[in-house]
């Protein structure tokens, strides 16, 4: 594999797109057609890195669906961040169903990222965290982001 890659599987109507690896100025979305799909479901957990020129062809290929609904999944901290900062990141008709948010343990020094699921951990109306999340050794690790900025993108649902 390359440091970019991408899969996409048609199940009817919708198109199931795994995306991995590095968005940068040398992606080429255009040898990966999405117009004409009902619906989009993104797989961004494998993403590792995107910068200005990905964001800019991000942005133009997602244009291509039209007005298919867009679900994103697995999202990393750097696609969220993208999402909050970044206008048509998330098209006005796509939404984040899953989204990972980093935990830190002061005591053994670890982090780890804990997947947020809509229904569960989050809904429109905002955040459910879980009540307590530890580390390896039983260490209860806190949230290392700022909650107002980064849950901004569930209050433009």
């Amino acid at each position: 594999m390359g440091k970019f890659d991408i899969k996409i599987d048609k199940v009817g109507d919708l198109s199931k797109i795994q995306i991995t690896g590095v968005i940068d100025e040398d992606v080429d979305f255009s040898q990966h057609k999405i117009s004409g799909s009902g619906k989009l479901e993104l797989d961004l957990g494998g993403v590792k890195s995107i910068n200005s020129c990905g964001i800019r062809e991000w942005i133009k290929w997602l244009g291509d669906a039209g007005q298919a609904p867009v679900t994103y999944l697995n999202c990393p901290k750097i696609i969220i961040d993208q999402v909050n900062m970044v206008k048509g990141f998330l098209p006005a008709q796509g939404k984040v169903a899953s989204f990972y948010v980093p935990y830190y343990s002061e005591s053994s020094g670890t982090e780890e990222n804990v997947l947020f699921v809509h229904g569960k951990e989050f809904t429109d109306n905002g955040v459910n965290p879980p009540a307590e999340v530890k580390d390896k050794e039983g260490n209860v690790m806190e949230m290392d982001v700022v909650e107002d900025k980064y849950f901004r993108f569930l209050k433009k649902a």
